[in-house]
């Protein structure tokens, strides 16, 4: 029977019953906080265009760890910035470049309290910033780029890291990976798959976070934002390489592909919440024109009833906090 006798109102009538009824619910276990490493550091640099996001040192970096894993945190995602950089991203294989350091001090740090990922990409320690080797006409040679990418991985591993995650978007390039990590004997460090990574004009944040060398475009190897059959065919093709996670990226102009892939595929799927969804809100909050917590709280949902359950937030400490107090 219509109105009367049908009162929807009566289960939004207030915060408890809301409460009671809520169909989705982020928990602090499905964040994950990214988290940016200097070398050379001696005091933490905040970052213009993240406000209230830091360039860690070494030692700030542990503590924000321990903060992260007592907020409850389901992981930590680590990215280093190098002193130095060159063309082929040495660093980011030398077992004593930034990142590797990194992994073990966090590891050292929190051990199994949380999930410690890393980064599995070049871009951030090659001098021309992108994401894979140069061949000479200047494009990104992708085989080349594989056998980086296999070493990075068992550098990565060897460190002590938990979770990897290659995000070039090379073709073949997890396959590669979980190839090299079982061949080393790192079978139990887990794959989370850039699978589905847009070409995005929100990733501008980040690429002063890490102090990107990038001139031109990453179009040739990241996805067109106009495609979501790509994305799926992206997304199956790494679960057949032995993906056991795969991810989103960005995640609030894509949720029709979150949702997407969610259906498609058995295993775990991630959405990163870029740093320009981020200083979006941010922004909009310094100049008094939205709510910023409620903001940052219905955007998680969103990505999480879209269909992921583990989601990238530069939000996630504070996230957790709120949503422990909400429920």
């Amino acid at each position: 029977m219509p109105y009367p006798e049908h009162r929807p109102r009566r289960l939004r009538r207030n915060a408890a019953v809301r409460r009671l009824v809520a169909e989705t619910r982020p928990a602090p276990a499905e964040l994950v906080v990214p988290m940016f490493v200097k070398e050379g550091l001696t005091e933490p640099r905040p970052i213009g265009s993240l406000p209230g996001v830091l360039q860690h040192t070494r030692d700030s970096l542990r503590k924000a760890a321990v903060e992260a894993v007592q907020a409850g945190v389901g992981g930590i995602m680590l990215f280093g910035v190098p002193a130095e950089r060159d063309e082929c991203g040495a660093g980011g294989i030398d077992p004593n470049g930034i990142l590797n350091v990194a992994i073990r001090d966090v590891v050292s740090e929190v051990g199994d309290a949380t999930v410690v990922m890393s980064d599995l990409c070049l871009d951030e320690f090659t001098s021309h910033g992108h994401c894979g080797v140069l061949t000479p006409d200047g494009s990104v040679d992708n085989d080349a780029t594989l056998a980086a990418y296999a070493e990075m991985a068992v550098a990565q591993a060897a460190a002590g890291v938990s979770v990897v995650g290659p995000s070039g978007m090379m073709d073949g390039q997890v396959g590669v990976v979980r190839r090299a990590l079982d061949a080393a004997g790192y079978t139990d460090v887990g794959v989370l798959a850039y699978a589905v990574k847009y070409a995005s004009a929100f990733y501008g944040p980040f690429r002063e976070a890490v102090e990107s060398s990038l001139e031109g475009d990453r179009r040739t190897y990241q996805q067109d934002p106009a495609n979501l059959r790509e994305s799926l065919r992206e997304v199956e093709l790494d679960v057949a390489e032995g993906a056991d996670m795969v991810m989103v990226k960005p995640a609030l102009p894509y949720l029709d592909v979150v949702s997407a892939v969610r259906a498609a595929v058995q295993v775990p799927v991630a959405a990163y919440q870029v740093s320009g969804e981020y200083a979006m809100v941010e922004a909009a909050a310094a100049n008094g024109w939205i709510d910023r917590e409620q903001v940052m709280l219905e955007t998680l949902t969103s990505i999480r009833r879209a269909g992921a359950q583990i989601i990238l937030t530069y939000w996630a400490v504070e996230a957790a906090e709120l949503l422990r107090q909400r429920y």
